[in-house]
């Protein structure tokens, strides 16, 4: 069996239905939920309502006060998020052209996250996790894309999981932002107090799920077998 090129060993790609059942289920809840939050971003900035609970609207027009730097961030944002499926979905005809493009579309959010991390609605304790969970997908998308130079099939894939799931916090963050407005009665916080730590809730999860799958057996076993089947 021939060996294939460097550029050819660039197209073998991470599928998502390699991972086991509940991170595919995961994946696809993420992926609905960042589209149906960009969407109603958009729709907000639009047509700003004029009623609703004094929170959201008080979420709205803080958005509002810098749309530009909103709609540069999200929707790349919405298009990166849109692509995985296509990039990572055998159903779908996975294609190395659309995951290539997710390495610009991710640089873009990275940086347009810093810059909307400086209107904060949760203040340092929001702007903390920005930075952090960020950097760390900034990282992890520059080792992925350094990975696919060096032809290093293995750890190109275990680093663009760790990008694509730390991304996808973002979703995670939207359910723990929901308990918090549903027991905001109760709890007596408002999202300027529950936004910072439902941002660290909801990123960790991403994060945690994902290192526990690519630490585990079963996930080297797999990436090697993945790696192994490329150099036939």
């Amino acid at each position: 069996m021939r060996a294939i090129s460097p550029s050819e060993r660039n197209t073998i790609r991470l599928r998502t239905d390699t991972f086991p059942l509940l991170l595919q289920i995961g994946f696809w809840i993420c992926i609905f939920i960042a589209v149906a939050v960009v969407i109603r971003r958009l729709v907000a900035l639009v047509h700003p309502s004029q009623g609703g609970p004094p929170q959201m609207a008080g979420l709205d027009a803080a958005f509002a006060s810098h749309t530009a730097l909103t709609l540069a961030h999200i929707l790349p944002a919405l298009l990166f998020v849109s692509l995985l499926p296509f990039a990572y979905s055998r159903r779908l005809g996975a294609s190395d052209r659309v995951e290539r493009l997710l390495f610009p579309l991710g640089v873009i959010v990275g940086i347009t996250a810093y810059l909307m991390s400086g209107y904060a609605v949760g203040g340092w304790v929001e702007r903390s996790a920005v930075l952090f969970f960020n950097s760390l997908f900034l990282f992890s998308l520059l080792r992925a894309w350094w990975c696919m130079r060096q032809c290093d099939i293995q750890r190109k894939q275990q680093w663009m999981a760790r990008a694509v799931a730390i991304l996808l916090g973002i979703a995670t963050t939207r359910p723990v932002m929901g308990v918090f407005f549903a027991t905001s009665t109760l709890m007596h916080l408002n999202p300027q107090q529950f936004f910072g730590i439902a941002f660290w809730i909801g990123f960790s999860i991403n994060l945690i799920v994902i290192e526990l799958w690519l630490r585990s057996r079963k996930s080297s076993f797999q990436f090697e077998r993945m790696a192994s089947h490329s150099e036939l």
